[in-house]
């Protein structure tokens, strides 16, 4: 059995006094995309920030790929995971073929030195995005939607073996928050990386995920396939709302209906 590109075994966090995840235990595999759900404030964005060492636990293990996080380089956590944040305020002026091919910077050698396969990288991550028109353009004048497919493909462009995305289509339209997850859905098939999304989108992630991990209060109320975690039960217990549900036909797995808030 190969090495999880993930674990998070007994993690705890907090902000401040205010604590975040109590004791988080929770396993990512290779080859398949799992799906963050839950309400606000269920600890989604932090799992994101600990998976990428962004911040570090108050107490327990996180693991990439066999190796406890706190003992790798920040060069090599990059060539490990890439992430998709929720947004992001670049304080200087990039075009969006600089900012893309940023996502090289942890393959790169000594000097820093791009090589053609650089280039291709990148160049293949703006066309899988569908950003390769917006090249020249400044990354800062792009509307919200065009930013989150940009860095989508900076992620891309970093080749890791682990894929982090914060609410990656949040700011997407209908087309394109379609195409996204598309993306990641080849992208599985073809080179395996393991793949995290947060997704307030509960239907695109029942759809689209091999797994959905439904969080409340940063415990885990539900845990599996599609079909078994998308219960009414289960929805009313992490979002406090009433559903119906019923089949995408698109994919055959659960479509999820809100009713009305849980009294």
């Amino acid at each position: 059995m190969s090495t999880p590109a993930l674990v998070f075994s007994g993690v705890r966090f907090g902000y401040g006094a205010v604590p975040v995840l109590p004791g988080l235990d929770l396993t990512i595999d290779r080859g398949e995309i799992v799906g963050l759900l839950g309400p606000n404030g269920a600890g989604k964005t932090t799992c994101v920030r600990l998976a990428s060492g962004a911040i570090a636990p108050a107490a327990g293990r996180i693991e990439l790929f066999g190796d406890e996080i706190s003992t790798l380089a920040a060069r090599e956590r990059a060539r490990r995971v890439a992430v998709v944040p929720q947004e992001t305020h670049p304080v200087f002026e990039f075009t969006v073929e600089e900012v893309v091919r940023m996502g090289r910077a942890p393959h790169l050698g000594f000097l820093g030195i791009e090589r053609g396969e650089d280039r291709e990288l990148a160049d293949r991550a703006m066309r899988q995005c569908a950003v390769e028109h917006l090249a020249a353009r400044s990354f800062r004048a792009l509307s919200g939607g065009e930013h989150q497919r940009v860095l989508l493909a900076r992620a891309l462009a970093q080749t890791t073996p682990l894929l982090l995305l914060d609410e990656p289509t949040a700011f997407l339209d209908i087309k394109h928050r379609l195409a996204a997850y598309e993306v990641l859905a080849r992208l599985r098939d073809e080179t395996g990386p393991a793949i995290v999304v947060v997704s307030h989108d509960v239907n695109l992630a029942a759809r689209y995920c091999d797994r959905l991990v439904l969080l409340r209060g940063g415990s885990i109320v539900a845990a599996g396939p599609p079909a078994e975690v998308l219960t009414r039960e289960a929805i009313r217990d992490a979002y406090d709302v009433d559903v119906a549900l019923t089949s995408d036909p698109s994919s055959g797995r659960p479509f999820v209906i809100p009713l009305s808030s849980k009294r």
